[in-house]
């Protein structure tokens, strides 16, 4: 062999070290799941991680994750996707489905959640997390919500909630509590004991617990001061699973409500624990970004360090707050295969990513032959109803989105076309009509017609460029010749508070209505695309 060829063949192993070397990182960034992701609980089985976040009136509800090394997530199906489980109808963005916890005992998995709005407290169980799950079992004499299940070491079940005080001593003063669920009777039987009122005596809004026997001993760990600046997670320790518990003194173990209004990410709260197969210790909690104090992308799920310190949890310790960067846990790299940019709607169903507003009570479309087609019906997404809307989730602050639809009318009620959906009152619609279009905005639920252009062609492409706090509108006949519709909007009006919940979030994607009147129309869509700038 020539000294020329050994020379090519080192060079070769080099670079074939650099590539596997950069594809096995020793950092991760957070979040680990961008976007509305908010209330995240999480469980092991094995060397397989599962995570669940609530999603309020979004259906399908309540999305599964899995991962293999706590940082590479996929998406592999919902807890809420059958219309009988769950009736969302009528219920304003901000409620339905609050905080769920998964957990798994004995080759079964569960979610206990509340339903607020329709039927509170419930479970649910499946033998394969992607599912099928079962139908809810309700559970009325549960009081409160965010329910979490616990199994002691002699096999019962405890059921652990929040619920409120008759005689508050204290503004937003709430009461943890726990009791048993007999799983055979599918109800709470026994005594119910109050756990704690949070760690100081002025603690509000204690909830989101979760109860873990770790090195002989019970922890208690809750959320309190509410999901805004104010949001902590604190522990409390006891020798009984029923108490007494006993705070913890460094509380609240992890909080970045001390770190000042001008912070980039606060709202650190809700958090569950679980430990690796390999004795490492890593807690899933919800934080929000913040531009110019301004949170646009909702609640989102991040990942921390834990170690004890004896009893004590310490969130990554040295630092006492999320990072944004930091060592990854110690287990093998295991990417997923990414969601390609351009969603060509190929074989015969939606992606998993895709979601509608409440509960569809009929199909209003079909993915057919590369197209997606969207029946328009009499209902508007600014009533408490199911609409034609389809939406996913926002997960940067600067990105792109672009469909080429095809729709034609000659009435002026059907409009049809792009959608940046926050709730019935937030948001943007860019639609086409009989012979133009509009932009409309509805911030608070009054509605303002910010532009209208003569169009006629049958085919458009509708383009939105969203870049921090500001977002661009367009068209064109080919996306080569996207034109601006408009002047340049504010996110403000997707934004926490501005009329918003500041538990919901917001998905961009398409929309479809016939506004009040019976039709026979559809709008169609050849793909779509979102990607970050």
């Amino acid at each position: 062999m020539s000294l020329r060829s050994i020379s090519i063949m080192i060079v070769g192993v080099i670079l074939s070290l650099n590539v596997f070397g950069q594809s096995e990182p020793t950092t991760f960034d957070n979040p680990i799941l961008p976007g509305y992701h908010p209330d995240p609980s999480i469980c092991r089985v094995g060397d397989d991680y599962y995570l669940i976040n609530s999603t309020f009136l979004w259906f399908p509800g309540i999305p599964v994750y899995h991962s293999n090394d706590l940082v590479n997530w996929e998406l592999i199906g919902h807890v809420i996707n059958r219309p009988e489980q769950m009736d969302f109808t009528g219920l304003p963005d901000k409620l339905g489905v609050f905080a769920p916890t998964i957990r798994y005992h004995e080759g079964l998995f569960y979610v206990i959640n509340t339903c607020v709005g329709c039927g509170m407290n419930f479970y649910v169980t499946a033998s394969n997390p992607a599912g099928p799950w079962s139908d809810p079992v309700w559970l009325p004499e549960a009081p409160g919500i965010d329910p979490s299940l616990m199994w002691d070491d002699d096999g019962k079940c405890y059921y652990t909630g929040m619920t409120g005080v008759e005689e508050q001593k204290w503004s937003g003063q709430s009461v943890i509590y726990n009791q048993e669920l007999d799983l055979e009777q599918k109800k709470l039987v026994g005594e119910r004991h109050e756990l704690t009122f949070g760690h100081a005596n002025n603690a509000s809004y204690s909830e989101g617990p979760h109860l873990y026997k770790i090195n002989g001993k019970y922890l208690l760990m809750i959320s309190e001061g509410g999901t805004g600046l104010y949001h902590s997670l604190t522990v409390h320790h006891s020798d009984s699973i029923n108490g007494p518990y006993v705070a913890d003194y460094i509380n609240p173990v992890i909080t970045h409500r001390n770190l000042g209004l001008d912070y980039p990410l606060h709202a650190i709260g809700h958090g569950d624990l679980v430990q690796t197969q390999n004795g490492e210790w890593w807690s899933v909690l919800l934080g929000k970004r913040k531009i110019d104090r301004i949170t646009t992308l909702a609640r989102e799920t991040f990942l921390a360090k834990v170690e004890f310190e004896g009893q004590t949890p310490i969130f990554n310790p040295g630092y006492g707050k999320v990072l944004m960067k930091q060592t990854r846990p110690n287990l093998p790299w295991s990417p997923v295969k990414k969601e390609p940019v351009r969603d060509q709607f190929e074989g015969e169903k939606l992606g998993l990513k895709w979601c509608t507003i409440r509960t569809p009570k009929e199909n209003f479309y079909s993915v057919k032959n590369g197209k997606l087609k969207l029946k328009l019906r009499k209902e508007v997404m600014d009533s408490l109803v199911n609409p034609s809307i389809l939406i996913q989730r926002i997960e940067h602050h600067k990105f792109e989105a672009m469909t080429k639809m095809s729709f034609k009318t000659s009435k002026a009620n059907e409009q049809a076309g792009l959608t940046f959906y926050r709730t019935n009152e937030n948001h943007y619609n860019l639609l086409k009509d009989k012979n133009s279009l509009i932009l409309i905005k509805s911030f608070k639920g009054k509605k303002t017609e910010i532009a209208r252009i003569p169009f006629k062609s049958k085919d458009v492409y509708l383009h939105v460029e969203a870049n921090d706090l500001e977002v661009q509108f367009s068209y064109g006949e080919s996306p080569k010749s996207l034109k601006p519709i408009g002047e340049k909007q504010s996110l403000v009006v997707i934004a926490d508070g501005q009329g918003n919940a500041m538990f919901n979030g917001p998905g961009i994607g398409v929309y479809a209505t016939s506004n009040g009147l019976e039709s026979k129309n559809q709008a169609l869509f050849e793909w779509f695309e979102y990607d970050r700038k």
